[in-house]
């Protein structure tokens, strides 16, 4: 076994063994590493021998819709993360948020030995617990990013702490909302690109957390999907003869644009505060018009590009792997200008 080697695993132990929650039913310990039986973890050898060969470390980053806006950002940190430390990287993952083509995709990556490193962003954290499983007893080091999949086998998690990003944007809605002398009355109603997603479920628990007590009352969230006609016909359709409403909350980028451009179609509506996340063109522009009042970036291009930094930097040097918090930035007509634009 090489230094290096020998790094990485007593390194992966100690993580291992503090984020080990659950175990994959009827997954198969391979002979050439991955779980022991005291839960540390072992690189498999032929990851091994490419590392101490020097080969380029093929890191895979599967995100649960790459077809979402969101998803361009995240690719433009991975790809800026392979340059600098020369990683062979590829963004992967099911059109439309398929927890099941997910499942089978990574799969035939640990069949196929064709990842030395890889990080989910799962469609369904209770779908993709057992393939998360399999990668880390076959020894593929494994983070989550961008949605986090806490009591998986994950080894870290790279992004924004969601729940607590939720309750971050109800208390800026009601401290907008109290400025306009509206923080005791009316509806909230709340719209998401994926009811159903983790990701989606931790966050609006949060904004419920942090709306509570508020006297207000919250409705939803509703499902848009992620096509943008039939996001807007959704929401319009939730608010149409909806009366009441004092403010409405996306919880993603595109659940966001949707409710804007609602908001923007009439100008009885000025009075709704709108709170988002993400910052795509479109938000930006609404931001600029007084349309959105603010919107929470998660900084996808950092999720993307410490992903892989994390990933390489055990496989190459054997540093520990730990989560990374990427932040929760208010963006709003104010500071527009200076944030990065999530192209």
């Amino acid at each position: 076994m090489s230094t290096r080697t020998l790094f990485r695993t007593l390194l992966a132990a100690s993580t291992a063994t503090a984020a080990l929650t659950l175990t994959a039913c009827g997954a198969v310990q391979p002979a050439d590493g991955g779980g022991t039986e005291d839960g540390s973890f072992k690189l498999a050898s032929w990851i091994e021998r490419r590392a101490d060969d020097g080969e380029p470390m093929r890191i895979k980053l599967s995100y649960h819709d790459p077809s979402l806006a969101f998803a361009t950002p995240i690719g433009a940190g991975m790809k800026k993360a392979a340059k600098e430390f020369g990683a062979e990287t590829a963004l992967i993952g099911p059109t439309g948020g398929d927890a099941a083509q997910q499942v089978s995709e990574i799969q035939t990556l640990i069949q196929q030995k064709a990842v030395d490193g890889l990080a989910v962003s799962s469609a369904s954290s209770d779908a993709l617990k057992p393939v998360i499983a399999q990668a880390y007893d076959a020894g593929i080091p494994v983070i989550s990013f961008n949605t986090d999949n806490p009591g998986s086998r994950q080894m870290g998690f790279v992004g924004q702490d969601l729940k607590g990003s939720g309750k971050a944007q109800a208390e800026r809605l009601l401290k907008e909302l109290a400025a306009r002398g509206k923080a005791e009355r009316g509806k909230v109603v709340v719209f998401s690109v994926d009811t159903g997603a983790g990701w989606s479920h931790d966050r609006f628990g949060g904004f419920k957390e942090g709306m509570a007590g508020s006297g207000l009352d919250v409705v939803g969230p509703v499902n848009v999907g992620n096509e943008p006609s039939a996001a807007y016909n959704t929401v319009e359709s939730t608010m149409s003869g909806k009366s009441g409403v004092a403010a409405v909350a996306g919880l993603d980028c595109c659940s966001t644009t949707a409710a804007a451009k609602w908001v923007a179609g009439d100008s009885g509506r000025d009075g709704i505060v709108v709170g988002g996340f993400d910052l795509l063109p479109q938000t930006a522009e609404y931001l600029t018009k007084g349309v959105v009042d603010f919107t929470i970036s998660q900084n996808p291009t950092e999720q993307g590009y410490q992903a892989v930094k994390v990933l390489h930097g055990f496989l190459d040097q054997g540093t520990r792997i730990t989560g990374v918090n990427t932040g929760a930035q208010f963006v709003t007509r104010d500071n527009v200008g200076d944030a990065t634009v999530e192209k």
